[in-house]
């Protein structure tokens, strides 16, 4: 068995530990049923129909 460069190794570490980064950062595909997409856009539009108007567009007082 030959030796390892130790270089290399340390090389192959630094590359999977930047892929093992990315990959926590890459959001997990998954499939939301209908119904689900649903609700939250009706959650959304409740959300927006009890907001007071004056509350949104409040202007910036100096």
């Amino acid at each position: 068995m030959s030796p390892v460069d130790p270089h290399t190794h340390l090389l192959l570490h630094a590359r999977r530990a930047v892929e093992l980064q990315e990959a926590a950062y890459r959001p997990v595909p998954r499939r939301v049923s209908l119904r689900a997409q649903l609700g939250w856009a009706l959650v959304e539009l409740g959300l927006r129909l009890a907001t007071p108007r004056a509350a949104v567009a409040a202007p910036l007082s100096r």
